[in-house]
Parts: structure tokens; sequence; C-alpha cells
């Protein structure tokens, strides 16, 4: 091992990114970026033109193309799961919809034993100091960050009809589901600035490329870590990776793992850090007994309820190949057009029913009907909710099946396989059919064309999900932080318990999934574990009200005049 960094991060995606940035701040650190996929090449349209989104899930060039084993609650279906092979990694692929959370997602983080620092309180600074929010600055949201988050328009009719829907349903529309209050509907922020996507690569890594201390290679395959005894304890020392058909190792102060749910508790396992009872029979030497690497696999499972509409108001037309030449011209010299958005512009998050302490279904709402391969049902016009519920209590795994790096390793997530999970599955396809049964879609709607009709009851609706839905692309929490006996991480620096010299900071490092797109949780996490790493005085804790519909809690901030508005009415 000749070469030597400070430290070594694996993995170039969404938190990758963050760290590479940050760590190299200190020009007395030399920091190396190793990504597996290649480069997020500035001229390449997949990655950058918002609405090209379908395009790279499912394309081997862009995505690592995993597939979870059969799943026994979904009739044995395998689940594709897109994953980033690509600088940026996930966020050079995914939707663009940017959502921290709900606030008590990390009061319930903070509850568990030795987690008390990771309250909303200690993340919100970091949630500001990551972002520029383009709908203004306040108390909640952060004004001078690298990560520019543009507002959806959602000026289609059919998003008015949606945001009408909804109050018609019962519901409350929100100013900002990012900020004091996230239950109700409103526009969605998206990590999207000017007509392109804003990937964690081109917000964080691209700006400071030029930096001595910074390198960054891409299409190095890690294959594992190496480790030594020192004091009786064991030590990473470097990493080793493949790159260009030859083997390589690099020395290092510290690694840091940063590959995803996915690839890190791969990488851990290979390296001998793991469950003992998975390692041993594959012929793995086992360095530290961790049972926790690779359990707790958590995911948001997705549906689409699909309309078809009488009006020729949705995106729809677009998509025809004799349009297409019109869309690329008007993004590629004028940032503007169909192209220039992901067309999820507006969603929203309820609770299903009063019991429930805060939100556990999520809505995004999309002016056409379309799947995320791209297929589009026979109706020329349509509209679509995606819908999920949050808090599945499912659990599953990640485990290597083989000793070769470049073998994927099984997936169990096992989808509907609690009474919990179905049950608010049920609740949540009520609430959705609800919302868009609302004589605001009167004049659009030409029916729904899925499920359809025929989907009625329990066991239809339960049948329907089992053998339409896909992933939420989630997946989290496979080397969470903790101090129990399946925890791998310390939760005060994110250290690997027993293991001296390395670290993981990616979407696995979390106990539970929030309730939302994971994206912004990752970023907030790699932006904190950056001050940890280099020894910087954390930011201070920001005590701020939040919403809470237990509490009786005020629909608007504290002094908000509307407040007394919803107490008349």
């Amino acid at each position: 091992m000749t070469e030597r960094y400070d430290v070594v991060i694996v993995g170039g995606g969404s938190a990758g990114c963050v760290l590479a940035n940050r760590l190299s701040a200190d020009p007395d650190v030399t920091v190396l970026l190793l990504e597996a996929g290649r480069s997020d090449f500035r001229l390449d349209p997949l990655i950058h033109m918002p609405a090209a989104l379908p395009y790279p899930i499912g394309n081997r060039l862009y995505d690592w193309r995993y597939s979870s084993e059969p799943e026994p609650f979904m009739n044995g279906r395998t689940i594709h799961h897109a994953r980033g092979k690509v600088l940026g990694g996930s966020s050079s692929i995914n939707g663009m919809i940017f959502q921290r959370g709900n606030p008590a997602d990390y009061q319930r983080w903070a509850a568990e034993p030795g987690m008390a620092d990771w309250d909303y309180a200690h993340c919100l600074p970091y949630f500001k100091r990551m972002e520029t929010c383009l709908a203004g600055a306040d108390a909640w949201r952060g004004g001078s960050g690298p990560l520019v988050l543009e507002r959806g328009p959602a000026t289609n009719p059919l998003f008015g009809a949606f945001f009408e829907a909804v109050q018609q349903a019962g519901h409350h529309l929100t100013d900002d589901v990012n900020g004091y209050r996230q239950e109700g509907f409103a526009p969605f922020d998206r990590n999207l600035h000017r007509g392109r996507r804003l990937s964690a690569a081109r917000a964080y890594v691209h700006p400071v490329r030029s930096r001595p201390n910074l390198t960054v290679r891409t299409l190095a395959h890690v294959t594992g870590l190496r480790t030594r005894t020192v004091d009786g304890r064991p030590r990473v020392v470097g990493v080793d990776y493949l790159r260009g058909g030859r083997r390589h190792s690099v020395g290092s102060g510290e690694v840091v793992l940063s590959g995803g749910a996915l690839a890190t508790p791969q990488i851990l396992q290979l390296s001998g850090i793991g469950p003992a009872d998975v390692l041993r029979p594959l012929g793995v030497d086992v360095v530290a007994d961790l049972p926790g690497v690779g359990a707790n696999l958590q995911d948001h499972l997705e549906v689409y309820i699909q309309h078809a509409s009488v009006q020729p108001v949705s995106i729809a037309p677009w998509l025809k190949h004799r349009h297409k030449p019109r869309v690329a011209a008007e993004w590629l010299f004028l940032r503007s057009g169909v192209g220039a958005s992901n067309h999820f512009e507006a969603g929203g998050f309820i609770r299903s029913n009063d019991t429930v302490d805060y939100p556990n279904l999520m809505f995004h709402f999309l002016p056409i009907a379309i799947r995320y391969d791209g297929t589009r049902p026979a109706s020329e016009h349509g509209y679509q909710v995606h819908i999920g519920p949050m808090y599945s209590d499912c659990r599953g795994s990640v485990t290597i099946r083989s000793r070769d790096p470049k073998v994927h390793p099984a997936l169990r997530f096992n989808y509907l396989s609690t009474p919990d999970d179905r049950r608010e599955w049920l609740e949540m396809v009520a609430k959705a059919r609800e919302i868009l049964a609302q004589p605001a879609f009167a004049a659009f709607s030409g029916g729904e064309i899925s499920p359809g009709p025929g989907v009625q009851t329990d066991a239809e609706v339960l049948d329907w999900v089992a053998r339409d839905a896909e992933t939420a692309l989630h997946p989290s929490c496979t080397a969470a932080m903790g101090t129990g006996d399946q925890a791998v991480l310390d939760p005060a620096d994110l250290r690997v318990h027993g293991v001296d010299g390395l670290r993981v900071v990616d979407a696995s490092t979390f106990p539970y999934v929030p309730n939302g797109n994971i994206y912004a949780p990752v970023m907030m996490l790699a932006e904190r574990a950056a001050d940890l790493i280099a020894g910087r005085t954390p930011l201070a804790p920001e005590h701020v009200p939040y919403y809470r519909y237990r509490a009786g809690d005020p629909l608007y901030p504290p002094g908000d005049a509307r407040n007394a508005t919803e107490v008349a009415a």
C-alpha cells in the first residue's frame, strides 16, 4: 500500500459527497472518495434532465439493479431495487423529492438508549446548514447551504383539483411539509435548480473537486477492508478495490463506509464484520461478530392509484416521440418546458386514524398515469397518486451469498408480513380513494383504472397490493446506531462497535426509517457526521416549536394570525 490518505470514503453517493466536501475543507486532511460507478458527465441528459428520471432506472449503465429474494407475502415476487451506479449515487437517479420526515421521527430516534443527541433540536441545524430553500429561510428552513431547493409550481389544473379534493375530504393544506407542520398537503421541495437535477455530486463535490487534498476516483469497486490487530482490537488500516481490471490497495487513517443500506452491510460482511453464523459457512474469517450488520432492513412500499382523465390536461402527450425533440430543445437551450420538472410537484402526509400521533401515510400526486419504468395504461390522459404507509413494522435483512464482491447480496424485505402493516395498507387505500372521489375531480375523472372498480374487499385490496406494489426506494437501517445487542454503530461518533478506524455514514445508520423520502435525512446525517469525524464542535441545538396533533398545537406557527381563524371556524 504505497498510497495513504487520512480519510478514505467508500461510496460517492449522497452521504459520501457531503463528507468529501466537508472533510476536505481542512487543507491538512487528505481525502480519497471511491465510487464504484462512473462519473456523472455534465452533458448526460438522462441524469440532469429532471423529467428523464424513468430512463436511468433499470438501465445497467446507471443502476446497480438489485432484486429482492422472492417475497413470501407478495406471491413470491422479486422486487427490483434501483441504486445509483454513478457519482452522486441514488441522488443522480432518484425522483428529486426533498422531504425531511417528521420532527417526531427524530424524537423516536432520541428515545433509544444512548441516542438523546439525535433529537429534532440537534438535527435541525444540520438540515438548515445544507439547504438554500428558495421559498424562504426562517426558523425551520435554511437559506445559504449548497443544496438549492425549488418548490414545485403545481400549476397544472389537476394539482388544483387535488388540493381542493383533500380539503373536501377533511384534510388541511400546510405551508411547508419540511417546516412547522408536516401534516397536510402542499407543493413539494425538490432538489433541482434552474431546470437541472441538483444531485449530491453537483451540490457538494464538483464545486470543490479542484482542492489538492481531495481525490475522487470513479469506477473503483471496493472489494474489502484491510484490518489488523492493534492492542488486542481489530483496526481498519486500508481498503482494497478493483479499477480497470486491476487490484489496488490504499492505506488510511480512517475509513468511512457510505455505500448505502445495501452495499455497506455487504462490504462489512465481506470484510469479516457481521453475524458470524452467516460469515463462517462462506469461509469468511470473522473479525468482529456483529449480528446487527445487515439486520433491521426497512423500506417503504408504494402503489399508484390511477384515474383516466376526460379532459386533455395531463402531460401525457409530451411523452410521444414526435414531441421529444421539442422537449429536449426547450430543456437544453432554455432550461424550461416539460423536461425541466420532475412533475412530483405536490403531495402530503396524513394520519390513518385518530389514534396515530403523527402522519403515517404519504401521498405524491402526479399529473399523468405512468409507472417508474415509463409504461402507461391505455388511457391517453390520466393522473395518479403514489401512496404508501410510512411506519411498517416489517423487518428484513441483507446477507452476502458469496465471497465474490460482484455478487449482489440476498435482500429479504418481508413486505406485508405483519398484521399492522396490512391494516395500514387497507387504511391507506381507503383514504386515497376517498380523496380522489371528491367533487373537485368530477370534471376530470374518467374512472379509476388502477386498481379498478373490481378491487373492493379487504382481501382484494391486499391481493392487489401484493401483485402491484413497488419499492419506494428507501432501503435503510442495516447498520443501525445504538447501544443494544443488534446495534452496529456508536451514536456518539458513528464508529463501528468493536472495530477501530471505521465508521458508517449513510442510510444504513438509521435506527428507524423516517416518514418520507430518505435523501434529506441522509444528507443531514452526513453533515452532522462530518463535524463528528473532524472533531469540530457540533452546531448548537435549535429548540423550535413544531406541530403535534396529540398536544393540540395550533395548525400554524405560534403567533400566526391564521390560528385565530381556525379556532373561530
